[in-house]
């Protein structure tokens, strides 16, 4: 079971030490927040690229993918009635594709609420098609550079588009690619009303390609009230060989205790759930 940990988790760090330390921890991977980076991606120059992925590598680790594709970006929208507001994000998605591949990285998880949430106005179908019309512009793009696009589900309380799994399922099939997923996470699932947690990932499992593990209370695994026994069991049950990232939102007490409980915990809840190191 390979484990990683979001970068935003280490707040005011260097890269390399961010690589470093949770490579002295155990974790294998590093997921990447672009805002982290820079305000915009482009400004991220091809030797400061080249650097990022080295300092990584050095430390004995891999750079897994980004997520929080665009959080904190101005004038980007995925479901906006405004085509050139759809062809900006497009675009820049395009751009993050590029970026993750110089990386090394292999997933892009698409959640980002604010930028996805349906505009006044706008119907649920609407939302669909603009989405579709989107991420079809970026296929081209996960086929050259062998990427995976996660679409994400979260919870109606951080936004009104895509908050179960059967409508992220929705766009997934819509967009009928290869290279083209659900993202799953541990606090999202445990507001989905359809069913627990272990039975979303046996009904989802066939299209999960990437995977978060975090608590309701917005604290890592481990730190709250889920078992994550039987959750392994079922990411065992449906054979996934992905990524296990954690990422949380509230970084109390600080990055080392977050980082270092939650591994521990993940390993024991595997153990008891049937998976060998």
């Amino acid at each position: 079971m390979p484990y990683a940990i979001c970068n935003e988790t280490f707040p005011g760090w260097d890269h390399a030490c961010i690589c470093q330390y949770v490579a002295s921890v155990g974790y294998h991977g590093l997921e990447i927040a672009p805002f982290t980076l820079a305000e915009r991606v482009t400004a991220i120059l091809p030797a400061q690229r080249q650097r990022l992925r080295q300092q990584a590598e050095e430390a004995g680790i891999r750079i897994i993918g980004l997520h929080w594709l665009l959080a904190r970006t101005q004038g980007l929208h995925l479901t906006s009635p405004d085509a050139e507001v759809r062809r900006r994000t497009q675009r820049y998605l395009i751009e993050l594709a590029r970026l993750c591949q110089e990386l090394g990285g292999r997933v892009l998880v698409f959640g980002s609420p604010a930028q996805r949430s349906l505009p006044e106005g706008v119907s649920r179908e609407q939302g669909f098609a603009f989405a579709e019309e989107v991420f079809r512009g970026l296929l081209p793009y996960l086929e050259d550079w062998q990427l995976d696009l996660c679409i994400e589900p979260l919870t109606a309380r951080e936004t009104n588009f895509l908050t179960s799994c059967a409508e992220g399922l929705e766009l997934v099939q819509r967009l009928n690619h290869p290279r083209v997923g659900l993202h799953l996470d541990v606090k999202a699932m445990c507001a989905d009303p359809e069913a627990s947690v272990p039975e979303l990932i046996r009904r989802y499992g066939r299209w999960l390609r990437h995977f978060h593990a975090n608590d309701p209370n917005l604290r890592g695994p481990g730190f709250g009230e889920v078992d994550f026994v039987p959750i392994f069991e079922a990411l065992r049950d449906i054979g996934y060989t992905g990524w296990v990232s954690v990422e949380v939102f509230d970084y109390s007490p600080d990055p080392e205790t977050i980082a270092t409980r939650s591994l521990e915990y993940m390993q024991q809840c595997a153990a008891k759930a049937g998976w060998h190191a």
